[in-house]
């Protein structure tokens, strides 16, 4: 009965390429320029004493979570979220692997520190990404530290 129609219409109509597409409104074109951020003018012996803290400080939290320290040691040091999660994540792996949490050697293989890169954000605010070992594992370890007195103190950590 529909013999008669001969014209195909396409059921789909070309649309032009544009340089931002989508619901997210992405940009696709390629960035010409590195993006700039602000240098922040540090002395060198603050620098190399905020790495070195955060270096101790993440040798300190992985030993924590793994049960060979009580969280308590780092109290001073940490936010109350911060503490709240590095005590609850001591529980939970202590749980995991049949022991208390802080009393001492119970992890087979002692995590390692092995690399810390600290970036300021400000003259009393750094950022650090921290490389743990475990064995033959690795982790990663983001630590933000904000000057708080005299002292640093971690106001956020993040595992991966």
């Amino acid at each position: 009965m529909l013999s008669h129609i001969t014209e195909v219409v396409p059921l789909r109509v070309p649309v032009p390429l544009a340089a931002t597409q989508g619901t997210l409104a992405l940009d696709l074109l390629p960035r010409r320029e590195p993006p700039v951020a602000p240098v922040v003018p540090i002395a060198l012996g603050r620098r190399r004493g905020a790495e070195e803290w955060a270096r101790r400080f993440a040798q300190a939290i992985v030993e924590i979570v793994g049960g060979d320290r009580p969280s308590t040691q780092v109290l001073r040091w940490t936010t109350r979220d911060v503490f709240a999660d590095l005590d609850r994540r001591a529980v939970l792996v202590a749980r995991a692997g049949g022991h208390v949490p802080g009393q001492g050697r119970v992890q087979p293989v002692r995590p390692r520190v092995i690399s810390v890169h600290t970036c300021f954000l400000h003259d009393a605010v750094f950022e650090s990404s921290i490389h743990v070992r475990y064995g033959e594992r690795s982790r990663a370890v983001a630590a933000r530290f904000e000057a708080r007195g005299p002292r640093w103190v971690c106001t956020a950590l993040d595992w991966s």
